[in-house]
């Protein structure tokens, strides 16, 4: 009955989030707690919770601290001189620009939002590919792989998942995977390489001048999902996070010039501007120049504190959720010694603070509920027995492969909440470490960042104008290709 009532359970949080009709925090508070009163142990809800609470709350808070402080690296301007050299690094070299959309995706990665990074990356790169009328699809699918496979360091999400999940120390989950994620993220800018080759075949090697001379294409585009192409209606919209805002486009040589700029960027929403509006050709849209955050002065102590905190992540000096709390708090004080802009940057990073965080204490309710009860223990006893005795063993490598069609089918949440647990369970009955399990689990991620139900992959196609349907198409077969390279890499340095 147990068994039952488990799957029951999972399919229910399920269907609920992917269906939306609940959201994943509610989800994981109230469904655990209906089936917990369903199986007789309501009275002992309270108990599995503050036990799962005190398990979970190291990953909130290098969650939380890990967000501050990458919002304000990105707030400072730590990686806006990354930006103005991959532009100019990229020139009119159709390769190079594909290569550069990996880079700066990979490097934007770290602060461990998609939104943030692709939106940074589409407003630098876009107006490069639109000038040499090179394939949007491209820039797309190298931008979500990229950040795919980023999107497994602790403060992204899914590694702070599986350790959530499994009650394990995250830094313990990643730091063994560093060298199989060097190679996913080698295969993507292999990938980039060979797909710009055949973009600069495709199109031709172009000097700068001569791609500046070319009339970029004008389109009408609905953002989101899909995308209407238009004729030569001189018209273009804005892809601000999903949303279509018509405005007309006019031409001009000067636009020309610093729309097609190496280091000039994008307008950030994909619209034209007025010429008295561009910025100047050293500037770029992506990270706003001018914004008052910025501090130039204090470039080199701000790259020395994060080389350094990464440092120390890598050497496991110290945990990393308390690597972050001094982290942040050391920058807060440095960057902003007045209390009114340390509270504004602690609020305007609020929303993913909360979020984030949210989502972990939440958690403890359905992992509590799921373990306390004793559904998880026989739904592994279940897949043991479903498993042949010659798979046993290799119950890692399992894991990683259901890791790529279960993390496209399904969410982050419902995977490494839902099914992480059983198969970690069933590993455990054939020797396997969960260690092994958590670590396999992180496979999928190339592929699930282009995933239908990520928010922000609608962010990449709306802004690159971009169908889904034709980013999906293209992505995939690169991201499953990805994903299997970052599992044989683990299997092969015996991290799994």
């Amino acid at each position: 009955m147990l068994t039952i009532l488990g799957f029951a359970m999972i399919a229910t949080f399920l269907v609920l989030i992917m269906t939306k009709k609940m959201s994943p925090i509610a989800a994981l508070v109230l469904i655990p707690a209906l089936f917990c009163v369903a199986v007789g142990q309501g009275a002992q809800l309270g108990d599995y919770v503050i036990e799962g609470v005190g398990n979970l709350a190291p990953t909130a808070a290098m969650l939380m601290f890990a967000i501050v402080y990458f919002g304000v690296m990105i707030d400072v301007g730590l990686f806006d001189p990354i930006v103005r050299g991959i532009l100019k690094f990229c020139r009119a070299d159709p390769m190079r620009i594909v290569v550069g959309t990996a880079l700066l995706a990979a490097i934007v990665s770290l602060d461990g939002d998609g939104s943030t990074t692709f939106m940074i990356t589409v407003s630098a790169m876009y107006p490069l590919y639109k000038r040499l009328k090179m394939s949007l699809v491209v820039m797309t699918g190298v931008a979500a792989t990229a950040n795919g496979v980023m999107n497994t360091l602790p403060w992204g999400g899914p590694t702070a998942r599986a350790a959530t999940a499994l009650k394990l120390d995250a830094s313990e989950i990643f730091v063994p995977m560093i060298p199989a994620l060097a190679m996913g993220l080698l295969a993507v800018f292999v990938l980039a390489y060979v797909l710009g080759l055949r973009e600069r075949k495709r199109l031709g090697m172009l000097t700068l001048d001569e791609a500046l001379a070319r009339e970029p294409e004008q389109e009408t585009v609905s953002t989101g999902a899909g995308s209407t192409r238009g004729g030569s209606t001189g018209t273009s919209s804005t892809g601000t996070g999903g949303t279509g805002t018509s405005s007309t486009g006019t031409g001009g040589e000067d636009r020309l010039r610093k729309d097609a700029s190496a280091s000039g960027g994008g307008t950030g929403t994909g619209t034209d501007a007025d010429p008295a509006d561009e910025a100047d050709d050293d500037e770029f849209q992506g990270l706003d120049p001018n914004r008052s955050t910025l501090r130039p002065k204090l470039y080199w102590f701000n790259a020395g504190l994060t080389a350094a905190l990464l440092t120390a992540m890598i050497m496991e000096l110290m945990p990393i959720p308390v690597l972050f709390l001094l982290g942040a708090a050391l920058a807060l004080t440095v960057n902003f010694p007045h209390m009114p802009d340390q509270r504004a940057r602690i609020a305007a990073h609020a929303d993913n603070v909360l979020n984030v965080s949210g989502m972990v204490f939440a958690a403890a309710v359905f992992t509590g509920v799921l373990t306390g009860t004793g559904m998880v223990e026989n739904m592994a006893d279940w897949v043991v027995g479903a498993v042949p005795d010659a798979m046993g063993p290799h119950m890692a490598i399992v894991t990683g492969l259901l890791s790529l069609p279960l993390t496209y089918f399904m969410s982050n949440d419902g995977f490494y909440f839902g099914v992480l647990p059983v198969l970690a369970e069933a590993g455990a009955a054939h020797g396997v470490s969960p260690l092994e399990i958590a670590r396999a689990s992180l496979a999928g991620q190339a592929l699930h960042m282009s995933s239908p139900l990520v928010p922000a992959v609608y962010v990449l196609v709306g802004m690159a104008k971009v169908e889904f349907g034709d980013h999906t198409r293209f992505t995939v077969k690169w991201a499953i290709l990805t994903s299997l390279v970052v599992l044989a890499a683990g299997v092969l340095f015996g991290i799994m």
